[in-house]
Protein backbone atom coordinates (compact mmCIF):
# COMPACT_ATOMS: atom_id res chain seq x y z
CA UNK A 1 0.00 0.00 0.00
CA UNK A 2 2.67 2.36 0.74
CA UNK A 3 4.20 2.09 -2.46
CA UNK A 4 1.28 2.53 -4.77
CA UNK A 5 1.42 6.17 -5.24
CA UNK A 6 4.82 5.64 -6.07
CA UNK A 7 3.82 2.88 -8.74
CA UNK A 8 1.01 4.77 -10.04
CA UNK A 9 3.66 7.82 -10.97
CA UNK A 10 2.01 10.01 -8.55
CA UNK A 11 3.80 12.66 -6.45
CA UNK A 12 5.04 12.94 -3.34
CA UNK A 13 7.33 15.64 -0.94
CA UNK A 14 10.47 14.35 0.15
CA UNK A 15 11.18 15.59 3.53
CA UNK A 16 14.31 15.14 5.49
CA UNK A 17 17.90 14.16 5.29
CA UNK A 18 18.23 11.72 2.11
CA UNK A 19 14.47 12.24 0.76
CA UNK A 20 13.19 12.44 -2.88
CA UNK A 21 10.22 13.74 -4.37
CA UNK A 22 8.36 13.79 -7.47
CA UNK A 23 6.38 16.88 -8.48
CA UNK A 24 4.17 17.09 -11.09
CA UNK A 25 2.87 20.81 -12.92
CA UNK A 26 1.07 21.21 -15.79
CA UNK A 27 4.16 21.68 -18.33
CA UNK A 28 7.24 19.94 -16.43
CA UNK A 29 7.93 16.95 -13.39
CA UNK A 30 10.28 18.03 -11.04
CA UNK A 31 12.47 15.32 -9.15
CA UNK A 32 13.84 16.34 -6.18
CA UNK A 33 17.08 15.15 -3.90
CA UNK A 34 17.98 15.81 -0.04
CA UNK A 35 21.17 15.33 0.86
CA UNK A 36 21.99 12.44 2.78
CA UNK A 37 24.24 13.53 5.64
CA UNK A 38 22.09 15.33 8.34
CA UNK A 39 25.26 17.85 8.11
CA UNK A 40 24.52 18.74 5.03
CA UNK A 41 20.72 18.40 4.91
CA UNK A 42 20.95 21.25 7.61
CA UNK A 43 23.53 23.23 5.34
CA UNK A 44 21.42 23.06 2.72
CA UNK A 45 18.10 23.68 4.12
CA UNK A 46 19.42 27.30 4.99
CA UNK A 47 20.09 27.83 1.60
CA UNK A 48 16.94 25.63 -0.93
CA UNK A 49 19.74 26.63 -4.07
CA UNK A 50 21.79 23.96 -2.95
CA UNK A 51 19.01 21.46 -3.48
CA UNK A 52 19.32 18.89 -6.08
CA UNK A 53 16.42 19.69 -8.02
CA UNK A 54 15.78 19.05 -12.22
CA UNK A 55 13.39 18.34 -14.45
CA UNK A 56 12.40 15.04 -15.80
CA UNK A 57 12.94 15.07 -19.71
CA UNK A 58 9.83 14.41 -22.13
CA UNK A 59 11.82 11.40 -23.72
CA UNK A 60 12.18 9.91 -20.09
CA UNK A 61 8.60 10.06 -18.96
CA UNK A 62 7.37 6.90 -20.92
CA UNK A 63 10.40 5.29 -18.87
CA UNK A 64 9.88 6.40 -15.95
CA UNK A 65 6.15 6.34 -15.77
CA UNK A 66 6.52 1.97 -17.35
CA UNK A 67 8.87 1.46 -14.28
CA UNK A 68 6.85 2.50 -12.09
CA UNK A 69 3.41 0.92 -13.11
CA UNK A 70 4.56 -2.49 -14.34
CA UNK A 71 5.33 -3.30 -10.79
CA UNK A 72 1.62 -3.65 -10.45
CA UNK A 73 0.39 -7.02 -11.16
CA UNK A 74 -2.95 -5.21 -12.18
CA UNK A 75 -0.98 -2.98 -14.04
CA UNK A 76 -2.79 0.58 -14.50
CA UNK A 77 -5.76 2.12 -16.90
CA UNK A 78 -4.30 3.00 -19.96
CA UNK A 79 -6.12 6.44 -19.49
CA UNK A 80 -3.48 7.17 -16.68
CA UNK A 81 -0.29 7.61 -19.10
CA UNK A 82 -1.45 10.85 -20.43
CA UNK A 83 -3.06 11.86 -17.01
CA UNK A 84 0.31 11.37 -15.08
CA UNK A 85 2.73 12.01 -17.82
CA UNK A 86 0.72 15.09 -20.29
CA UNK A 87 1.94 12.25 -23.00
CA UNK A 88 -0.77 11.33 -25.27
CA UNK A 89 -0.78 7.50 -25.74
CA UNK A 90 0.22 7.24 -29.33
CA UNK A 91 4.08 8.44 -28.44
CA UNK A 92 3.99 4.74 -26.85
CA UNK A 93 1.50 2.72 -28.99
CA UNK A 94 4.10 0.85 -30.70
CA UNK A 95 6.29 -0.27 -27.90
CA UNK A 96 2.91 -1.15 -26.14
CA UNK A 97 1.66 -2.97 -29.52
CA UNK A 98 5.14 -5.35 -29.64
CA UNK A 99 4.59 -5.85 -25.66
CA UNK A 100 1.42 -7.43 -26.36
CA UNK A 101 2.67 -9.32 -29.44
CA UNK A 102 5.42 -10.92 -27.26
CA UNK A 103 3.04 -11.96 -24.99
CA UNK A 104 4.86 -9.50 -22.16
CA UNK A 105 1.90 -7.27 -21.86
CA UNK A 106 -1.92 -7.73 -21.68
CA UNK A 107 -4.03 -7.88 -24.61
CA UNK A 108 -6.37 -5.76 -22.76
CA UNK A 109 -6.52 -2.10 -24.83
CA UNK A 110 -7.68 0.43 -21.65
CA UNK A 111 -5.18 -1.71 -19.19
CA UNK A 112 -1.42 -1.32 -19.48
CA UNK A 113 -0.64 -4.67 -16.84
CA UNK A 114 2.20 -6.77 -17.28
CA UNK A 115 1.33 -10.32 -17.96
CA UNK A 116 2.88 -13.24 -16.15
CA UNK A 117 5.80 -13.24 -18.73
CA UNK A 118 6.29 -9.96 -18.83
CA UNK A 119 6.96 -9.82 -14.77
CA UNK A 120 9.31 -12.53 -15.34
CA UNK A 121 11.00 -10.23 -18.26
CA UNK A 122 10.49 -7.13 -16.58
CA UNK A 123 13.73 -5.38 -17.46
CA UNK A 124 13.46 -6.50 -21.04
CA UNK A 125 10.22 -5.18 -21.16
CA UNK A 126 10.70 -2.08 -19.47
CA UNK A 127 13.87 -1.84 -21.78
CA UNK A 128 11.47 -0.89 -24.74
CA UNK A 129 10.34 2.27 -23.20
CA UNK A 130 14.20 4.02 -22.87
CA UNK A 131 14.56 6.58 -25.06
CA UNK A 132 15.88 6.04 -28.52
Amino acid sequence: RHNLNYWQFGDYLGIGAGAHGKLSFPDRIVREARPRHPRDYLAAAASPAQRARGPVNRSDLPFEFMMNALRLNEGVPASLFPERTGLGLGEISARLAEGRAEGLLSPAPDRIAPTERGRRFLNALLHRFLPA
